[in-house]
């Protein structure tokens, strides 16, 4: 059965002696705009978050499977053009100056040629979805605060050294307040599609003992 999950609270242990970190430059969306002009870096390997630029893990078989898994099924459903695959989304206004999130699939309230021009905002957002391994932690804390703060009403992880789908649904107060683990031989709903059960087991048509070390 469905098992809630508490959301997760980081709990600092006190130093023995005060810990002196060095300097960090927190990076802005203008800033990596005009640097990313310039042609000194490669903008689609970096992810900005919370002013942090986030160095995208490199995909193997495992993420692609889970990937095109959820892919197919989101198209059996929807017009591809609700989808937003690896694609920039806003977030809070308080955020979108330091943060500029490409969750692996966004299903979108409109289609893409409805933002010409800019990212899609938070508030067309219906559910945003990672495909996690290495980067689970990452995706349950920092990501799941920052599209709770954005008010995006469903977010899913895949997470796949558990086989488990985790659904977090109820923003509030800086989080979402219902976060629910949904294991192999379970099915769930998303609220955009109360209809449309996904079965879990259906993201991972590969045996466990398949998934390589390393990052997803």
């Amino acid at each position: 059965m469905p098992v809630a999950l508490a959301p997760p609270i980081e709990q600092p242990v006190p130093p023995r002696s005060p810990i002196i970190y060095p300097p960090r430059k927190r990076w802005t969306r203008a800033e990596c705009e005009r640097i990313e002009a310039t042609g000194l870096w490669d903008r689609d390997r970096l992810e900005l978050i919370e002013g942090e630029l986030i160095t995208k893990m490199s995909k193997n078989r495992p993420h692609m499977i889970v990937f095109m898994s959820v892919m197919k099924w989101l198209v059996g459903l929807l017009d591809p053009m609700y989808l937003n695959p690896e694609g920039p989304i806003d977030v809070a206004p308080e955020d979108n100056p330091t943060s500029e999130p490409e969750p692996d699939i966004a299903v979108l309230a409109k289609t893409g040629p409805e933002y010409p021009g800019a990212n899609p905002p938070a508030s067309d957002v219906r559910l945003v979805i990672e495909v996690s391994d290495s980067t689970l932690a990452f995706d349950l804390g920092p990501k799941a605060r920052l599209y709770a703060r954005a008010g995006i009403p469903e977010y899913w992880v895949f997470d796949i050294g558990g086989r488990r789908l985790i659904v977090h649904r109820d923003p509030r107060a800086g989080g979402y307040s219902a976060v629910t683990a949904y294991a192999e031989g379970e099915s769930v709903a998303p609220l955009a599609l109360p209809a449309a059960l996904f079965p879990v087991a259906s993201a991972f048509p590969f045996p466990a003992d398949k998934v390589p070390a390393g990052d997803v």
